[in-house]
This record gives structure tokens, C-alpha cells and sequence, in this order.
């Protein structure tokens, strides 16, 4: 199925991009999470509306992009969250929480979409996440979850 993203989905692509991928993963991921559009004939003038809005709030070169990144690995994030007696938390730690925690800290601000989490963080202690900044630029932040 031929889909237009309309966010930046690792692996896949940019906002803007027209690419190919298999029915189901476009009709059962993609495109209810708002991450895709179906392609259309129609469709193909949205896409410049798509790539003319991701310049603009999209990081333009990898000098920028290493600034930032110097910015948030700079940055010492502690989130506090409710927890149980054995260090397992009630839930999971979310890519939004983590963007809040890092603006909270002083640093700058981030979208939740780039924050790409390993796995679920689900205990208390020190684990590092990825913000991906330019397809070319990751930036690496040590996350302290502590109880509240």
C-alpha cells in the first residue's frame, strides 16, 4: 500500500515521504496513530504542505543539531514518578513525560516523537534514552527515574 507520512516513523521515513509498506502495517498502525495518510492523487498536493511545515520545525543543519545535542547531554534529568516496594513502577515511563522532565531540567524543548526508548522503563534507577535530533544526529540522555 502506498501511504504519504506525515511524521517522522524510524526505519520508514520523513514527514512528507510517499513510501510503499505492507497493507496491515499501514492499516493498523500507521495510519490510526496519524503517523501516515493513504496515498491519493488528491493526496500528492499535500505533500509539500507536509514538507514546507516539517522545515520549519525541524532542526535545518547538523550544526544545529550538535548544538542541541551538547544542550541535552549537558542536562541532568531526574523524574520522579510513583512506585511500589520493589522499585517497579505503577505503569511505565512515557516519551512525553520525558520530554516534560527534560524542559523541567533546563533543557531545551523536545518533541516526544523523537525520544526513542529501548524498551519500556519500568523500574527505578539510571537508564539512557535517544532523541533523535537529524537523521544524522542522536543525542544520548541519562534519565534517573526516582520514586516520588
Amino acid at each position: 500500500m502506498k501511504i504519504i507520512l506525515t511524521h517522522e516513523v524510524s526505519g520508514l521515513g520523513a514527514a512528507g515521504d510517499v513510501v510503499d509498506v505492507k497493507d496491515g502495517y499501514a492499516r493498523n498502525y500507521l495510519v490510526p496513530r496519524k503517523l501516515a495518510i493513504r496515498w491519493t492523487k488528491g493526496g500528492e498536493k499535500d505533500v509539500e504542505q507536509i514538507r514546507r511545515a516539517r522545515k520549519i520545525h525541524e532542526i535545518q543543519t547538523i550544526e544545529q543539531a550538535n548544538q542541541v545535542k551538547a544542550q541535552l547531554e549537558g542536562v541532568k534529568v531526574r523524574l520522579a514518578v510513583r512506585s511500589g516496594n520493589a522499585g517497579r513502577l505503577f505503569g511505565s515511563v512515557t516519551p512525553a513525560d520525558i520530554a516534560s522532565a527534560i524542559k523541567a531540567a533546563g533543557g531545551p524543548q523536545v518533541d516526544k516523537r523523537r525520544i526513542e526508548l529501548g524498551s519500556p522503563i519500568k523500574t527505578l534507577g539510571a537508564h539512557e534514552t535517544f532523541v533523535r535530533l537529524h537523521p544524522e544526529v542522536a543525542a544520548k540522555v541519562d534519565l534517573e527515574v526516582v520514586s516520588e
